[in-house]
């Protein structure tokens, strides 16, 4: 009793204007307003240090750049011949299923995806994972089409990129019927961005896609880079890829059709090592050796040495294995369809 009259005396002794103000948003003030605020701060603030005219310019660009979300960023000046790139891999998971990781946009791993679908034509396989999570960001939307067009019917409209401070807009459509036309499904993560994510929109709207994974970055854009006087970049957005019949990818990034979330450092890692070692193996369960007649030829007791294995552990447990969480959604949705819907 003696705590709430307290604070019903605290709150009694507060002046009228902490107990009746309510902080107003930023998108109300009028242009008035927005003058006024400035020159009152540098001449009324307590600290006049911390509202200097740098000061002030320094947190004018910081909102900015805040409110522009991914449009805008400001950089160190990019090591020449720096360049990121993505290595293209390729396996066919349980006698049935194609899985491509695509790596880089570019020609020479367009060729290789080529080649991946011939295979999948060439062994009738119904189903098809087009792995995005590798793809480094970027903006080579022309590319970017050429991977679409393989699984697009022939005269879609793929995706438009418009340039609206110079009322420019470039069209970009499906020129040849689809080498592709099973059961497909996108992997994507959180750091998708630009030519991965504009592709998973593209194959979801006009190829009937799936798509697994996490929220992507929301950068469907073309950058411009433009030199600051000390060194640095100022990185903006200057043209905006639109999709037919979609909702924007930018800003606000590409919502998967199945979330499954797995924290971007755990994807990284597994990613290098289905690099290394393949892909089956982090998505398969693998059953424990059991107590056979070979192993009676062979002297050896399979059931009493994963006991010994487990006690060699510090836990006494045996560990988990890694396993790939997206690409098991997307072997499971696939296995589903070819369950209820026909063979896959």
């Amino acid at each position: 009793m003696k705590i709430v009259l307290l604070l019903a005396l605290a709150a009694a002794l507060q002046p009228a204007w902490a107990q009746d103000s309510q902080p107003a948003a930023v998108d109300t003030l009028s242009p008035a307003d927005l003058e006024e605020i400035l020159p009152l701060v540098r001449e009324h603030y307590i600290k006049p240090e911390a509202s200097s005219e740098l000061e002030l310019k320094r947190a004018t660009v910081q909102g900015l750049l805040e409110r522009l979300g991914p449009g805008a960023a400001i950089l160190q000046a990019p090591v020449p011949g720096a360049s990121e790139s993505s290595a293209f891999r390729s396996e066919v998971l349980d006698h049935r299923i194609s899985y491509v990781r695509l790596g880089s946009i570019g020609a020479d791993n367009v060729r290789l995806l080529d080649a991946a679908l011939d295979e999948a034509a060439s062994k009738s396989l119904g189903a098809l994972v087009l792995d995005l999570r590798a793809t480094p960001p970027g903006s080579e939307f022309d590319e970017a089409a050429e991977v679409c067009r393989r699984f697009t019917p022939k005269g879609k409209v793929l995706f438009t990129v418009r340039k609206p401070r110079v009322n420019d807009e470039h069209v970009l459509t499906s020129r040849d019927e689809p080498k592709f036309r099973g059961v497909l499904v996108v992997l994507v993560d959180h750091d998708s961005a630009g030519n991965a994510e504009v592709i998973a929109a593209v194959l979801r709207t006009q190829a009937h896609a799936l798509v697994i994974g996490q929220q992507t970055k929301g950068e469907a854009v073309e950058f411009a880079d433009l030199p600051l006087p000390d060194g640095l970049l100022l990185r903006l957005a200057v043209a905006e890829v639109a999709l037919p019949d979609s909702a924007p990818v930018f800003p606000g990034g590409l919502s998967p059709d199945l979330r499954v979330e797995v924290a971007q450092q755990d994807t990284d890692a597994l990613l290098d090592l289905e690099l290394e070692k393949g892909v089956a193996g982090f998505v398969f369960e693998t059953e424990r050796p059991k107590m056979n007649e070979a192993a009676l030829v062979a002297g050896t007791n399979p059931d009493i040495e994963a006991i010994q294995a487990a006690q060699k552990n510090k836990t006494g447990k045996t560990r988990a294995p890694l396993r790939d969480a997206v690409l098991q959604r997307a072997v499971d949705f696939i296995t589903t369809l070819g369950i209820y819907g026909g063979k896959c």
